[in-house]
């Protein structure tokens, strides 16, 4: 079993920074990437970005130039820098990891999501 425990949301005001963390831990072969996405209140879940170990990163375009995404490999995990926090940055933040796994028989995909972590911008 792979598992993903995020860290880092809470409350802040706007123009302000959180750094999300995302820690993948279990039995696994490798991690090949790993994401975050968010839900805000009434709409659908949106990618935000995406960070390939050994390869290069996206960011959509709503938040480019706010935020980052960066990896630590060792750690088998993934940072989600947000600065400039707007209130519509207000949503849930999963997690996601895309990684290889052996079972019994043989090596196999996997795709993991965390419980996420709320992220309020308010004054």
């Amino acid at each position: 079993q792979v598992q993903l425990v995020e860290s880092g949301g809470g409350l802040v005001q706007p123009g302000g920074s959180l750094r999300l963390s995302c820690a993948a831990s279990g039995s696994f072969f490798s991690i090949n990437a790993m994401g975050w996405t968010r839900q805000r209140p009434g709409l659908q879940r949106e990618l935000i970005a995406t960070y390939t170990f050994g390869g290069g990163t996206n960011i959509a375009d709503s938040v480019k130039g706010r935020f980052t995404i960066s990896g630590d490999s060792a750690k088998n995990t993934v940072y989600l820098q947000m600065d400039n926090l707007e209130p519509e940055d207000t949503a849930v933040y999963h997690c996601n990891a895309v990684g290889l796994r052996d079972t019994e028989t043989e090596r196999r995909w996997f795709d993991v999501w965390g419980q996420g972590t709320q992220v309020t911008v308010s004054s």
